[in-house]
């Protein structure tokens, strides 16, 4: 039986993997090893998640915990060179944008091995960002490139990717937030926050252009001060963004602001009951902008670009930067009852995980997939 390789490392690759993981068991034609690097080791931002999304165990723990960039990329790739040195896999499936994806990709691609990438062809055009480092290589090396949009289709292109390579997939993120949406719902997460459905906001912030300055994010705080004063804000806070803040000594201003509520990081059936049922959502997360726009939830961007184009151009989502009057003044408006209508995108069906699984067949040439020229 043919075998492909699953790499996660960070907590939003486990909602990518899912439904491909659980696409491939239901078929039974293809078998697979679920390798988690260990990038993430909090169990608020890892563990927690496997049970939430039904996943099995990891096949195999790395453990490789934090690091600069560097260095965990670079642990995670020493690791994973004798893990496919030792279970063979004919594929190897890297999702999403993290150090973990990017070393897998590398190995695979210097092991001959075949590698598909999920989520690929997505741009911010920024390349201080290291996710941004870690699409663009991976994209380069992957024999094949799913991707979750027509955008993504034309960034490939555009960088002489041969069409052969390409397949447009939808946003296997979206098989996983329709899957749990009702079970979600039934939780009771916003009774146990004291709050009531559209009568409060959520905010995330976790990445390093944000929070490791002290004036941006002092910035970001004050203007979810602002809203908080107008309607309630929950914000589950990253261990990161944590760790600054307490840092930054901003703690305990937050601490005092009327209105804003920090708690500790969600599982994702909790937070997706959050986020659902808010009235607005700040994020500079990728996969929150995604979620938004399929929940019909007004989201805004605090990041000067992002990778999905296609949430601001059909969906909910503004990006708004990170400049404190721009925030409140784009907040006041949707709270005025000026928000974005949006649609959702072609192919954010939930049926992303099954056509995977299929090409995966396809490729590998087994099942009933119907054949095309091997990539």
């Amino acid at each position: 039986m043919r075998k492909v390789l699953h790499i996660v490392g960070a907590r939003p690759n486990f909602m990518k993997v899912a439904p491909i993981h659980r696409a491939i068991r239901e078929r039974g034609v293809l078998s697979q090893t679920l390798v988690h690097t260990g990038q993430h080791y909090d169990v608020k931002m890892s563990d927690v998640f496997f049970t939430d999304l039904g996943m099995p165990a990891p096949d195999i723990h790395l453990g490789i915990g934090s690091g600069s960039h560097t260095e965990q990329t670079a642990r995670v790739m020493l690791e994973l060179e004798k893990v496919f040195a030792s279970e063979k896999p004919d594929l190897v499936s890297v999702v999403g944008d993290v150090n973990s994806t990017l070393a897998g990709a590398l190995v695979a691609a210097k092991m001959n091995i075949r590698l598909a990438h999920v989520e690929a062809g997505l741009r911010s055009g920024d390349h201080s960002m290291p996710e941004e480092i870690n699409r663009l290589l991976t994209d380069r090396v992957a024999d094949l490139l799913l991707t979750p949009s027509a955008d993504a289709d034309a960034n490939l292109l555009r960088e002489g990717i041969a069409p052969s390579r390409i397949r447009l997939v939808g946003n296997v993120m979206i098989d996983s937030l329709l899957t749990a949406r009702e079970q979600a719902l039934r939780l009771p997460t916003l009774k146990e926050l004291g709050f009531t459905p559209r009568h409060y906001a959520v905010c995330t912030l976790h990445r390093a252009s944000n929070v490791d300055d002290v004036n941006t994010l002092r910035g970001l705080l004050s203007a979810l001060a602002h809203v908080a004063s107008r309607l309630p804000v929950v914000f589950p806070v990253h261990p990161r963004t944590r760790k600054r803040i307490v840092d930054m000594g901003l703690g305990s201003t937050l601490e005092r602001t009327p209105g804003l509520r920090l708690v500790d990081p969600l599982g994702y059936l909790e937070f997706l009951a959050l986020t659902s049922q808010a009235r607005l959502v700040f994020t500079d997360s990728g996969g929150l902008q995604e979620e938004t726009t399929v929940l019909g939830i007004p989201c805004l961007t605090v990041r000067e670009n992002t990778e999905r184009p296609i949430t601001v151009d059909v969906g909910t989502n503004l990006v708004v930067g990170t400049d404190p009057a721009r925030i409140q003044q784009a907040a006041d408006l949707i709270l005025d009852g000026h928000e974005k209508k949006g649609r959702v995108p072609e192919l954010w069906d939930g049926r992303s995980g099954e056509r995977i699984a299929r090409l995966y067949e396809e490729v590998l040439g087994v099942g009933d997939a119907p054949r095309r020229a091997a990539v």
